[in-house]
């Protein structure tokens, strides 16, 4: 008689995270925990998984009470996060690492994304680039881009309805939208914001680059509902405040870069300070205590 397989570790990615009086320190309380992970954690008796590359974009805009940005919510049966608000974003895909689309964007050069980004191939670069422009369109109808001077395309909204649509079919790509509608990407309005790598005891694992992205003031949100079921704009203040009370559920990522936004009175302040800020990769670790696991916040990170 064969053995049977053993069962795939299961992820606490959806389990809820609870603030705790240090802002570097998460908790993931016992009772939330999956079966199991406290167990694997405390033994450190794993391979961690590989990482995919992935994006996230902060859209921002100006109001009267500061800088605000556009939160999500995914939906309660998503495989990672369920339930959590998070930003905009996902996983580098193949058609993000054409360099084609390069033509189309203003701003950065891929040589100065690279080097932005610490890393020495312009593709790779401008793939975490391009992904986040892709993946703010897909999940909120948001285009980070500007129709050329030249364009006759008047480019109305419906008909960026229409591309999203067959975005997120897969039946074009983002650079034939910028193409066929005479566009190029806002480059210069996106800043490289931060770069998180996930657990080594989660089974699944990202890679993930953060961007700032600065929209208008008008800008209209419409969530994509296969992924997504709300939407709102909120002050990094307001929204860490909501975290704290518990009565928004996210992730570490998210409540610290918010933490990090909350002192800025603009975006335009945003921007010149943050411009050339050092960007570490932030590996959180897990560690397990009485009350449940803890997520720390590695020290390069609490600056």
């Amino acid at each position: 008689m064969s053995e049977s397989t053993p069962p795939a570790p299961q992820s606490a990615a959806s389990a809820a995270r609870r603030a705790t009086d240090d802002p570097h320190v998460f908790l993931i309380p016992a009772d939330a925990l999956p079966p199991g992970f406290a167990d694997r954690v405390r033994a450190g008796d794993f391979t961690p998984a590989p990482t995919r590359p992935a994006a996230t974009v902060l859209l921002v805009r100006d109001s009267a009470d500061g800088p605000e940005f556009l939160l999500l919510r995914r939906h309660g049966r998503s495989g990672f996060a369920a339930g959590a608000w998070v930003f905009p974003g996902g996983v580098v895909d193949g058609g993000d690492q054409e360099l084609a689309l390069v033509e189309r964007m203003d701003g950065p050069t891929p040589m100065q994304w690279a080097e932005r980004l610490g890393l020495t191939d312009p593709a790779e670069a401008v793939s975490f680039v391009t992904a986040a422009v892709r993946e703010a369109f897909e999940e909120t109808g948001i285009l980070l881009a500007r129709h050329d001077e030249t364009a006759t395309n008047p480019g109305r909204r419906e008909t960026l309805d229409v591309a999203r649509r067959a975005l997120l079919a897969e039946v074009v790509d983002l650079r034939q939208i910028m193409v066929t509608r005479s566009m190029r990407i806002s480059g210069e309005n996106l800043l490289y914001l931060a770069h998180w790598i996930t657990p080594e005891p989660e089974p699944r694992r990202y890679d993930t680059r953060f961007f700032l992205a600065r929209v208008g003031a008008d800008a209209v949100c419409t969530p994509h509902e296969a992924e997504m079921t709300e939407s709102v704009w909120l002050t990094a203040r307001g929204a860490v405040h909501f975290f704290e009370s518990g009565s928004l559920k996210m992730l570490p990522p998210t409540v610290h870069t918010l933490r990090r936004l909350a002192g800025f009175g603009s975006v335009d302040q945003i921007f010149a300070q943050l411009a050339d800020a050092p960007v570490p990769a932030i590996l959180p670790v897990m560690r397990v205590q009485e009350d449940g696991v803890a997520i720390i916040v590695p020290d390069e990170a609490r600056g």
